[in-house]
């Protein structure tokens, strides 16, 4: 696939945004401080980790973003991820990446409205 243009990537870098914001997992680690003092900001950097992340390595599978997005959580929020959303939200980011690839634009952006709604 080639790769992502500099607005695409902006689009999934957004869809990502959607995508953790909503994740009850991530909010409660950082409404509950799991990170420490900086614990938003660690969130916001997770984003900009994850889309670097698909634009550094060539067709990841699912398990690997799960696996990546589990260390991250462990790694600055000290959480193991068990109550079975963490292979969701990796499933969430594959498809809006492929669909990034696939300049199916309309698509990430219905789908980054739904999020921003539930």
């Amino acid at each position: 696939m080639a790769p992502l243009t500099p607005s695409t990537r902006e689009l999934f870098s957004e869809a990502v945004r959607a995508v953790l914001e909503t994740w009850p997992v991530l909010q409660i680690a950082v409404d509950n401080g799991f990170g420490g003092a900086y614990s938003q900001q660690k969130a916001e950097w997770m984003v900009d980790a994850l889309q670097q992340y698909f634009i550094d390595n060539d067709e990841l599978q699912q398990d690997e973003v799960e696996e990546f997005i589990s260390d991250l959580m462990n790694n600055e929020f000290d959480t193991v991820v068990e109550d079975g959303s963490l292979p969701q939200v990796a499933q969430k980011v594959c498809e809006m990446f492929q669909q990034c690839q696939q300049d199916r634009l309309t698509e990430v952006r219905e789908q980054i409205k739904h999020e921003k709604t539930l």
